[in-house]
């Protein structure tokens, strides 16, 4: 779940870097999507 939400704040940062949408705010969806991705394989699958 934590990865699946990783993946798509990272799409939509590159998306928002391609479209030069939402200046730096692109930058922080980035920053949110990896902590969300180190959490992950920090706390392992809990399924």
């Amino acid at each position: 779940m934590l990865l699946t939400i990783a993946i798509v704040l990272l799409a939509l940062w590159l998306l928002g870097f391609v479209m030069k949408i939402a200046g730096g705010l692109v930058h922080i969806v980035l920053v949110i999507a990896v902590i969300v991705a180190i959490l992950h394989f920090v706390r392992g699958k809990s399924v």
